[in-house]
Order: C-alpha cells, then sequence, then structure tokens
C-alpha cells in the first residue's frame, strides 16, 4: 500500500500565512513552508494510460473530489470541507480508507455495504486510477475518492464527529530505527482521527511487520481517546507478536521464547470485508504474520 510519509518538496513563500500542518523554516534559499510531522505518503510515479487518464478527467469532480491546494500538490486548503450527504448523494456512516493503494479494500468494503458512504484517500493517482476503472465497470456508486494528503483530508475536509470508521491497512512501517519517526500512526494523527470519529467509532489497523504493531497498540493504548475493541485477545504463546518474535521475522534474529512472549494481546480478528491483497500475500509468502487492531473512540 502507499501510506508511507514522507513530505513533498517545501514551496518558496515570503508573505503568505501558514494554514494548520505546515510551517515556515528559514534556508539558504530563502522562506519555506514544509509540513509539520508525518505526511501519509510518498510521492511515486504518476504516468498512466491515455485509457486510465481519460477515465480520471470524466470522473474529476465526480467521483474523483475536487480539491483546494494550498503549498503543495497534495495538500488540503482549510475551505475544503465535504458535505457527505450532498457529496455521496446519502445520508450514511462515511467510512475513510487512508492509504488504498489499487483500492482493493475500498471496494470490497463499499460492496459488501452498499447502505454506507467510503472515501478513498491516496497520492498515488495510478492506484486511484485503478480502483476506479472497477468502481465505473461495477457501477458502484457509494466511493467518493481524493488525491490528497491524509492528515489534511481529516483536518480541513472531514467535520468534528462525521466519519463511523477509519481505516489504515499496511502503511509503510519505516523500519529503521532512524525513521520511525516517520510512521503515520502517531499521537498527533491519531488526534485527527478521533476528532472527525462519530462517538462510537472505530479505527481499523493492520500490518505485517511486528515491530510496527507493537508501536502502533503502545500508542493506542496510550492515547485517552481509544480503547481496545478486543483488550487480551491472543496474548501469550498464541499471539503473532509472540511468533513474529520467537521467529525472528522482521530482522532475522529470533527472540528466546521468555523474550518473545507477548503478553498483552489485543490483536482483533482479521476485519470480515479486507481481502488479502497482492502485498498481503506477498508478505504470508514470506513468512511473515498478520496484526488487525480496532479500537473504539473512548465513552
Amino acid at each position: 500500500m502507499s501510506a508511507d510519509k514522507h513530505s513533498d518538496h517545501p514551496e518558496d513563500v515570503t508573505n503568505a500565512s501558514v494554514p494548520s500542518g505546515y510551517r515556515k523554516i528559514e534556508t539558504p534559499e530563502g522562506t519555506k513552508i514544509v509540513r509539520e510531522g508525518p505526511v501519509s505518503f510518498v510521492r511515486r510515479e504518476l504516468a498512466m494510460s491515455p485509457n486510465r487518464q481519460r477515465l480520471w478527467d470524466d470522473h474529476t469532480g465526480t467521483t474523483i473530489l475536487p480539491v483546494t491546494r494550498s503549498f503543495a500538490d497534495t495538500s488540503v486548503a482549510p475551505e475544503s470541507h465535504l458535505d457527505v450527504a450532498q457529496v455521496w448523494e446519502q445520508d450514511a456512516p462515511l467510512i475513510v480508507d487512508v492509504g488504498v493503494g489499487h483500492g482493493e479494500s475500498t471496494f470490497a468494503g463499499a460492496q459488501a455495504h452498499p447502505d454506507k458512504n467510503f472515501l478513498a484517500v491516496e497520492v498515488y493517482r495510478p492506484g486511484l486510477a485503478k480502483l476506479l476503472n472497477r468502481v465505473a465497470t461495477e457501477n458502484v456508486t457509494n466511493i467518493r475518492m481524493v488525491e490528497a494528503n491524509a492528515p489534511e483530508v481529516l483536518d480541513h475536509m472531514l467535520g468534528a464527529g462525521t466519519v463511523s470508521e477509519v481505516w489504515v491497512f499496511f502503511s509503510d512501517p519505516w523500519p529503521k530505527n532512524r525513521y520511525h519517526k516517520r510512521r503515520l500512526i502517531q499521537p498527533q494523527f491519531l488526534d485527527r482521527i478521533a476528532r472527525v470519529l462519530t462517538d462510537d467509532g472505530v479505527l481499523r489497523l493492520a500490518t505485517d511487520w511486528s515491530h510496527y504493531a507493537h508501536q502502533m497498540r503502545t500508542t493506542l493504548d496510550d492515547h485517552p481517546a481509544f480503547e481496545n475493541l478486543h483488550a487480551g485477545r491472543l496474548a501469550g504463546e498464541h499471539s503473532p507478536l509472540t511468533l513474529a518474535r520467537a521467529h525472528g521475522t522482521d530482522d532475522g534474529n529470533p527472540l528466546p521464547w521468555e523474550e518473545a512472549l507477548d503478553t498483552v494481546g489485543g490483536w482483533a480478528p482479521r476485519f470480515t470485508t479486507r481481502p488479502v491483497t497482492s502485498f498481503e500475500a506477498k508478505a504470508q509468502r514470506a513468512g511473515r504474520y498478520i496484526f488487525d487492531l480496532a479500537y473504539q473512540v473512548r465513552s
């Protein structure tokens, strides 16, 4: 999936106001505006086939939501508020899928739940175009897409308490220690999610990287807005974290059983509509374990 974390190129600026999520810095080339904290992507090649490009153009402004930009190609200006009932043409619960890649999870969820609205958030345009092709071919009407940085979508497009669920499946684990700060699941990002979720809203996550799974669980357990829907589940010898540590799946260095043992658990069952993507299948063939987590807004 493409829910990685890396900034767009900073923009030159002189007398500009700085929106939420940005800050000014001084460089040898002058004053620039850069994003604060992790963003939801690494920008990748945007080239598409002529047919995909025509499809994209035909659906821009409808299925592909228009976005007012601020300082970068994937930014979202503060005035970009979504009226959910108007945009989806049905007043229904909204599910936001962050970093959708080719959109398999969004598409499967939307097909299973036509009574719900789905927003696919992604910066990799060819991936969204692939999802768009399936949406158009199979006439799925409850999906909208936005090519934008997820934190800014949460800040500016979505109102407080308007989202039923947020999905973050297989965001970049940034395995090297010096890059952990680029991981998407950080307290500040969770603050943004907590703001947009309804009182009973749910955050669902999945990863195949045990170190990241552990960090996700710890960060969410420490966050005052969230509680684990499956606290204690699969603690001990049956925990995927225990098995990943014991087999050294992340770094090739198996731990002794007593060090590998995960006594906390809290791993969710596989979410029913989450399909096995080609990315996940590759991870499974490599012997990696899959970790699911589900947290609800604390009442």
